[in-house]
């Protein structure tokens, strides 16, 4: 991939059909592509501003999944596959409309963006009809662009105010991360800092991986004993050295450990997560319970790769019902596809078995600690909150209206209230309490702070660059 910066693709290699059954592969022209989902997701007789917005997402969201390498570093060999459970509708060899074409031409080196970061949003969308979710909603953009919304608005509207457009980004080619030959004992570059910095991450999740105190971009005997440790553990020939298969699976964990800390809760407080199995689920069902369970099922899919990944939208749709089939396959359940009472103990008892894995926080400052499991509130005392406190208070530098607390690790009302003024200046539920989506907003915004422009250079999978 090239360097933290923005551009766009040429090509983009498009799976024709679910990403784990067999099809076809197409390449072509990254506009091309986005012309021909355009024309198969959107109306062509929709009001200009909708059709823009409309179009943004659908390259972001394609642009997200080369960024990132979500299906490469999973072992596949392409970009994106053209189902509409897991991405969007592309038709191999269908006609575009004229207007949708032209509109491509003029916004193709456009993406959106959260402010300080290079890597295009994952931006979520359904139609907004028969499919609900935290997106934007297709015909919803209708209804705003009649009311006079233009295309920036209406991407605001969806995705927070905190988003900002890329443009003029240059077009240059996608090729994968792997750097095409195996790394071992001697050798240095960008690649193996790339590894260092990896390998130290998950090291926080595993620690059984030792840390390679001196992250040098040289391939020394201390990286060596942690790629070693690393596929010891992951089950991969123990040979010291970074072949394909071992890069992209360092990638893949390194992926999945972010993913605990910046898994998309909006609006899901750690309170609404029900321990207690309530009723089957099965497809077609919407609602917290849904929202809840894929939550839960996200959370195991970062550590198992066998797992499905899945979107938290509170609908349960095939992709859902794919991703449980999975789980249950894994763990040695009838395949149903349906959460029933032994699916739902067995999905909660591994993502809480996850949870109590993870190593206590130390306190480093260098330490971006994942959400806790445990909703902190006024009255707890814990590590956690001085770690909150910490990243509260190195925020309130820039943002005063958040106000400084003592870093005690105890919840009093000084920091209730700099929770709330956190909340409310970043738009969130004004609870006081530390729910999952004000945790990650809270360690988004303290690192973005804290480390800028310093992140790793190199857009890995998962990595989001500056």
């Amino acid at each position: 991939m090239p360097r933290g910066e923005p551009f766009i693709p040429e090509m983009i290699t498009v799976h024709l059909g679910k990403p784990s059954n067999d099809g076809n592969v197409v390449t072509i022209p990254f506009p091309d592509y986005v012309k021909n989902v355009a024309s198969s997701e959107i109306y062509p007789t929709w009001p200009e501003a909708s059709l823009r917005a409309n179009i943004y997402v659908i390259m972001t969201f394609a642009l997200n999944r080369i960024y990132t390498e979500w299906y490469r570093s999973r072992g596949y060999d392409f970009d994106i596959t053209d189902s509409t459970q897991y991405d969007q509708k592309f038709i191999n060899g269908r006609d575009v409309f004229e207007n949708i074409s032209q509109l491509v031409d003029e916004q193709i080196n456009s993406y959106i963006r959260r402010q300080g970061t290079t890597e295009p949003l994952f931006a979520a969308f359904c139609n907004g009809t028969t499919v609900t979710c935290d997106g934007l909603s297709q015909w919803g953009t209708v209804d705003l662009a009649n009311q006079g919304y233009d295309a920036y608005d209406i991407l605001r509207y969806y995705y927070g105010d905190d988003i900002e457009l890329v443009r003029n980004a240059p077009v240059r080619s996608a090729t994968p991360s792997y750097p095409g030959f195996a790394i071992e004992l001697g050798y240095s570059g960008e690649d193996v800092r790339t590894l260092q910095i990896q390998l130290n991450r998950i090291s926080r999740n595993y620690p059984a991986i030792p840390k390679i105190a001196n992250v040098n971009s040289v391939y020394d005997y201390a990286t060596q004993s942690a790629v070693l440790k690393f596929q010891e553990i992951f089950n991969l020939a123990p040979t010291g050295i970074v072949d394909e298969a071992t890069w992209y699976r360092i990638a893949y964990i390194y992926t999945s450990v972010k993913r605990l800390a910046e898994l998309d809760s909006e609006g899901i407080a750690q309170e609404e997560f029900p321990a207690q199995y309530t009723e089957d689920l099965h497809i077609g069902m919407q609602g917290q319970a849904v929202r809840s369970m894929q939550y839960y099922l996200a959370m195991v899919g970062a550590y198992y790769s066998t797992v499905l990944p899945i979107a938290v939208t509170g609908y349960f749709g095939s992709q859902t019902e794919d991703s449980v089939k999975s789980f249950q396959k894994t763990y040695g359940l009838p395949q149903t596809g349906i959460v029933d009472r032994a699916t739902w103990y067995d999905l909660y008892r591994a993502y809480t078995g996850i949870i109590e894995s993870l190593p206590e926080p130390t306190g480093s400052e260098e330490e971006i600690v994942p959400f806790p499991g445990v909703l902190l509130q006024e009255g707890v005392t814990s590590p956690y909150v001085k770690i909150l406190q910490t990243y509260l208070n190195y925020i309130g530098q820039t943002y005063p209206e958040i106000g400084s607390v003592r870093a005690t690790g105890y919840f009093g009302p000084m920091t209730r209230a700099a929770v709330a003024a956190f909340q409310r200046l970043f738009g969130l539920p004004e609870s006081g309490n530390a729910n999952v989506a004000t945790w990650n907003d809270i360690t988004r915004v303290y690192t973005d702070l804290k480390y800028g422009y310093e992140k790793q250079p190199y857009q890995n999978p998962g990595y989001v660059i500056s």
